[in-house]
């Protein structure tokens, strides 16, 4: 399995790739890792449910909109990371940049920068925020937690591919965080996996339309 070392050296010669065409608004990202002694752990975040969000009460990583004041990309993703669980990443945490990725449904262009994190790390949520959890990233890589669920968005029923945590989350990992998730993997030749037959009844977003971003 992945460790910081490898994650490290891959990242530092790593050129990410712009997108071809740019997507309405911009958001970036923090993929927060750990080093457990046992395992590579990602930090993810439940956001806080309301009626007005389209990410109401999804999984995904600290981040969001880059504002005008945002110098940088990656300086949007560091204080949405210190907005919204508490914490100051600096450029000693600082791992690098998976390439970017395009909304599915929505028009916005999503940067992600990786940091590695002590494993006693404390953080302090905000309202926008209501848990965050670490899992390990050979867990998200278990073929049997990669499904194809339904999901009810832009008023039909869609199937997209999630991961299930249920130890850890009532919601599946799906969406932007997903795609993000494995667009990092695929740097080291790995990638999710997942059953060819939806399990009907397993999850459906009826009440959450979401992309993630």
């Amino acid at each position: 399995m992945l460790d910081i070392i490898q994650i490290k050296k891959r990242l530092g010669d790593h050129l990410p790739q712009p997108l071809k065409q740019e997507s309405g608004r911009r958001a970036a990202v923090a993929m927060l890792l750990r080093n457990t002694g046992k395992d590579t752990e990602v930090l993810l975040i439940r956001r806080a449910e309301h009626d007005e969000d389209p990410w109401s009460g999804d999984l995904g990583f600290p981040g969001g909109r880059i504002e005008d004041l945002d110098p940088s990309p990656r300086a949007a993703a560091e204080r949405e990371t210190l907005e919204e669980v508490g914490f100051r990443l600096s450029d000693k945490d600082y791992l690098g940049q998976s390439d970017d990725l395009a909304g599915a449904y929505l028009p916005i262009h999503i940067s992600c920068f990786v940091y590695q994190v002590d494993s006693n790390t404390q953080f302090k949520l905000n309202g926008e925020v209501v848990d965050l959890f670490w899992v390990p990233l050979r867990t998200l890589l278990d073929p049997q937690r990669n499904q194809q669920l339904t999901f009810f968005y832009r008023g039909r029923d869609r199937i997209h591919p999630a991961i299930n945590l249920r130890e850890w989350s009532e919601r599946p990992l799906w969406g932007i965080t997903y795609r993000l998730l494995d667009n990092f993997l695929n740097l080291f030749d790995l990638s999710f996996t997942y059953q060819e037959q939806l399990r009907p009844g397993e999850y459906n977003a009826t009440n959450n339309p979401s992309d993630q971003f």
